[in-house]
């Protein structure tokens, strides 16, 4: 039985990842998963330079999900390649690199230096925010989308994944413009916009006013998102949003997914990517399904 996938040349033992920001680098989470089960490891997203995040409270439960607006907090890349790359060498287990930045200049930095490091892909988070266009998501406008992933693909060799926000009307049109920038991938989808009021202050649920939606609720949405991309470009896609089981994880690969990244479920259960590395297999056992290729995409 095969269970093993390929991401731009990148193989994986198995198409089960984590999804960034939600699973650090895997330090905390090694105590209750084996890394060397899963596929690979998505780390948190990381900038040239520290990033403080927004102020609390910036973590709301809703129906179905929970609403985060932490603004991706982390300690820099100096750090990252000192403490948390050095970590994740010890396993047997892809590393891909989830990278922001404020600036097309500040993502250029931060591919560039870790070009040379050891991560397998990199995975470019483009619902940051561009202080130099007035605060547009970098990935809500095509042309800006097509740009900076044409300018990144320039300073590395290694697989660029183009993480898309679904915040947008056509989400094949910014998938089109990062396969014309010259992607090797596509991540999608990350968190949808939110709000949650508690209506006993009569204020807002986060200090941020409005927050990344994630979880169950929002499976439909992303399983629809990849099924339209699949579709609409010819690059290999890590699906994920609300994946809680290995039924979650297969409806997405039978999408268009080749691989899926599990992410807030893994804060109520820290074994849940394991388990669902095993429950594909013992769904491919059932199905006599001797290679996972055979389903990837299998529904037109």
């Amino acid at each position: 039985m095969n269970t093993k996938v390929n991401l731009a040349g990148v193989e994986l033992k198995n198409p089960v990842l984590t999804a960034s920001g939600t699973f650090g680098s895997g330090m905390e989470f090694s105590r209750f998963v084996d890394l060397n089960k899963l596929g690979g490891v998505v780390t948190k997203g990381v900038s040239v330079t520290p990033w403080e995040g927004n102020p609390t409270p910036r973590i709301a439960e809703t129906t179905g999900g929970m609403l985060n607006a932490i603004g991706l907090q982390n300690p820099g890349l100096d750090v990252f390649l000192q403490r948390d790359l050095p970590f994740l060498q010890k396993y047997d287990t892809k590393i891909i690199v989830n990278v922001c930045g404020h600036t097309p200049e500040e993502y250029m930095k931060a591919v560039e230096r870790l070009s040379t490091s050891v991560a397998d892909l990199l995975e470019i988070n483009i619902s940051c925010p561009n202080v130099k266009a007035g605060g547009i998501t970098f990935g809500t406008d095509s042309k800006m989308v097509e740009s900076i992933t044409s300018e990144l693909k320039k300073l590395t060799k290694k697989p660029i994944f183009m993480k898309l926000s679904p915040n947008v009307t056509d989400i094949t049109e910014i998938a089109k413009a990062a396969e014309a920038g010259g992607a090797d991938g596509i991540s999608l989808i990350n968190t949808l916009m939110g709000m949650k009021i508690d209506i006993n202050r009569r204020t807002f649920a986060l200090a941020n006013k409005t927050g990344g939606l994630s979880g169950p609720a929002i499976k439909p949405v992303a399983v629809r998102m990849v099924y339209q991309v699949s579709k609409s470009v010819k690059l290999p896609i890590i699906g994920m949003g609300g994946i809680a089981s290995a039924e979650d994880a297969i409806e997405f690969l039978m999408a268009g997914a080749t691989a899926v990244s599990v992410g807030t479920a893994n804060f109520h259960n820290p074994k849940v990517t394991e388990e669902i590395a095993a429950g594909i297999e013992e769904f491919m056992r059932a199905k006599s399904i001797k290679d996972i290729n055979e389903i990837i995409g299998c529904v037109e």
